[in-house]
Parts: C-alpha cells; structure tokens; sequence
C-alpha cells in the first residue's frame, strides 16, 4: 500500500473522486424536486437538467444548466491547478489527472459507476492543458449550439475539432491522453449517435 502515498497517485485518486461528484443530479434534485437519473436521457450532465427541468421551471432549467456546466467543467481544473502549481507535478501528470477527472464523471463511483457524458468536464480539462486547441472547439461548439441546436451534434463534432487540430498546433505533445479522451466521449455518446442516424434525435 506504499503506493497510496506518491503524490502522483493521491493526485490520481483525487481527480477521480472529485471528477465523480454529480452536480447535476444534485442540484436538481435540492432546487427542482426531481431525479434527473429518471428522466429524460438519464444523463447528470447540464442538457439532461436543462432539459428535465424546464419541463416545470423553463427559467430554473437555465440557471441550474448554467451551474451545473460550470461545475463539471471546474471540478477537472480545480484539481489541475493544486497539482500544477502548488505541487509542480510534471506534465505527464497532469494529463494523467485530466484522463481520470473524465473518467470519474463518466463512470462516477458515487452512482454505481454510471455517469455522464463527460463534454464540460472534458472541455474544462483541456482548456488548461491545450487552451488554444479547445477554444477553437467552444467556437465550434458554439456555432452548432445556435444552429443545428442539437447537443450531440455540436459536442462530438467540438470534441473531433480539438483532437485533430491538436495534432497541427502541438505536433510534438503526447496525443494519447487526447484521444483516450475522446473516445471515451465518443463512447457515453453511443445512445445518441444511433438516434442520429435513426433521426430520433432530440433538439434543447
């Protein structure tokens, strides 16, 4: 158990556990009175909670949406900036981090190892790891969000923008943290990929 006590592993643990909290089935369930877990597309994430909430409370829906992607997308980067610059931890550290503060969102330990989608979380992560890389993703997350208006749509098409531009900006970075990323994005976005192309697909 000497293990427990690296500071790269504690890191580790750490970015999985806070990356695991559901501030989106919380604060639906403490401001709105219902389980998001049950409801719409059973995801903890800020579409689910906008979506389910404004069913009842359309301008509840976008403030706890609101929260709720700014926390997801916080919690990866509140651990990344204790390791980074409290601890000085190197960065393949740092990536280790971002990769289990994804991880811990989309299989959270707090809910049988079920989660989100993981898109602000991941997003939040790489905003401090490659920034000019994901800014182009929120602009490209931003444009579909206006006008195809649907989720799916406009994460997985920012996330394949991140990853591919990542390759031309920071040819010499290690890659394999951003694509595990990626896929594991790609693979909480099954559901919606097949009622895409069964045009079945929901617009927020």
């Amino acid at each position: 158990m000497d293990f427990l006590f690296n500071t790269n592993v504690q890191f580790f643990i750490l970015a999985y556990l806070v990356g695991g909290i559901p501030f989106g089935l919380l604060l639906a369930r403490r401001f709105a009175g219902v389980d998001i877990k049950k409801s719409g597309s059973g995801s903890i994430g800020a579409t689910n909670v906008l979506r389910v909430v404004k069913k009842s409370d359309p301008a509840l829906a976008k403030k706890l949406g609101a929260v709720t992607l700014a926390l997801d997308a916080l919690k990866g980067v509140f651990v990344l900036l204790i390791a980074s610059y409290v601890f000085n931890l190197s960065e393949a550290t740092l990536w280790g981090i971002s990769v289990l503060a994804v991880v811990g969102h989309c299989f959270s330990p707090y809910l049988g190892f079920n989660g989100g989608k993981g898109i602000a979380t991941g997003l939040g992560v790489m905003i401090f790891m490659i920034p000019a890389e994901t800014l182009i993703a929120l602009a490209t997350w931003a444009i579909l969000a206006k006008t195809v208006k649907i989720s799916s749509v406009s994460s997985l098409t920012a996330v394949l923008i991140l990853a591919v531009s990542s390759f031309f900006i920071h040819p010499n970075m290690p890659h394999a943290p951003v694509i595990f990323i990626s896929f594991i994005l790609f693979y909480k976005h099954i559901p919606n990929i097949v009622r895409l192309f069964n045009g079945e697909e929901k617009k927020v």
